[in-house]
């Protein structure tokens, strides 16, 4: 079975030219100067380091370090030895600790929010907070389990389709290292209710729902949740989940925005993950606090500008029914060294986000020339 442990107590902190303190993740370092309007916060490389025991771990024949994100850029280290590197700031990864554990073992995670000619975002008219601002867990799992490693995936996509007073659900899953005549158990549910379940070897599913219960914005925001078990026997190896709703959508130049064969109209908001005396290291309360905010104006429709959000923040999204732009921070200026990055933030992005009903669009840039069209070099 797959264990999962918070690990966001008990880090050591520092940055160049200060000793180091004591710190709790969420943590920014620039919740103070990123947020009082100079435009001069510290960017450079903040150090975080952790002491961890065998004692400690969660159970599992694998155990992997899952960092929500870490802006703008990362490297992973165990007892000095370098295991991971990640460019983007605002998106899942994760790499795996266990030959490196023993009965103790210093993990350490410096992240840098430095000027880069890489990574973006480097020029826009929002604060570039460097930490690790989503908390970090560690991840146990057998030695066949559901994928962790490609792209930050869930390890499970579902495609709905709308099929007249039906629906239907193709199921995907992502495995590592699985051996022959383990199976898969598919398990499909509407409010805690299991509909149908199909055991196979087979890593791609569909499900036909009858008289299909649709997401419908704010007029129904109904989810369905799809379970996916990792059989060896009798025995569940690794399991994974995600909500999903089954809806249609489509833009028309007369009637504008259709939810469903039916004219929603879209009038919202756009939206930062960030507050002043936080800055971007925000708590669940704070999410729900944005959103209980939105809902409260009547916004059918969310900008999450400009780059990916707390996945958190995308479930209230779901939960509530409003209809989301989500997007890269591929913003302000082009970079001429950035392709490769741009790439990988926009895969992470849709692989990361897929599931979730709510979004129905895909912001590949904005604002790309809002500092001229020449390279940023």
């Amino acid at each position: 079975m797959r264990h999962i442990l918070s690990l966001n107590e008990g880090w050591s902190f520092r940055r160049e030219g200060r000793e180091a303190e004591p710190v709790k993740l969420p943590h920014t370092w620039n919740a103070v100067d990123g947020m009082d309007g100079g435009g001069d916060y510290w960017r450079g490389k903040g150090i975080y380091e952790k002491t961890l025991t065998r004692e400690a771990l969660p159970q599992g024949e694998r155990i992997f370090l899952e960092i929500p994100a870490a802006n703008s850029s990362a490297d992973v280290f165990v007892n000095g030895e370098k295991l991971c590197h990640h460019d983007g700031g605002y998106s899942c990864f994760r790499c795996e600790l266990t030959e490196q554990l023993g009965e103790e073992a210093v993990l350490r995670i410096e992240v840098d929010n430095s000027a880069s000619r890489t990574v973006y975002p480097q020029v826009a008219d929002f604060t570039f907070y460097g930490g690790l601002y989503r908390g970090v867990r560690l991840i146990g799992v057998s030695g066949s389990h559901f994928d962790l490693t490609t792209n930050g995936t869930p390890g499970i996509h579902v495609t709905p389709t709308v099929e007249g007073e039906n629906g239907r659900a193709r199921v995907r899953v992502f495995t590592t290292d699985r051996k022959e005549g383990q199976l898969l158990r598919y398990t499909l549910l509407s409010e805690g209710k299991e509909l149908k379940t199909h055991t196979t070897a087979a890593e791609t599913v569909d499900f036909l729902i009858q008289k299909v219960r649709l997401w419908d914005g704010k007029r129904d925001p109904h989810l369905y949740t799809m379970k996916a078990e990792l059989l060896d026997g009798d025995r569940v190896l690794d399991t994974v989940t995600t909500r999903f709703g089954v809806r249609s959508f489509s833009v028309d130049p007369e009637r504008g925005f259709l939810l469903n064969g039916r004219e929603y109209p879209l009038r919202g908001v756009a939206r930062h993950q960030d507050r002043i005396g936080f800055g971007n290291a925000l708590l669940p309360k704070h999410h729900e606090e944005d959103m209980d905010l939105i809902c409260e104006v009547g916004a059918t429709t969310i900008r999450l500008a400009h780059y990916q959000h707390d996945q958190y923040f995308y479930d209230l999204c779901d939960e509530r029914g409003l209809v989301i732009w989500a997007e890269i921070p591929y913003i302000s200026q082009h970079m001429s060294e950035g392709r490769e990055n741009t790439v990988s933030q926009m895969t992470e992005l849709i692989t990361q986000c897929y599931n979730h009903p709510s979004i129905c669009f895909w912001g590949l840039s904005n604002e790309i020339t809002m500092n001229g069209a020449e390279d940023l070099d």
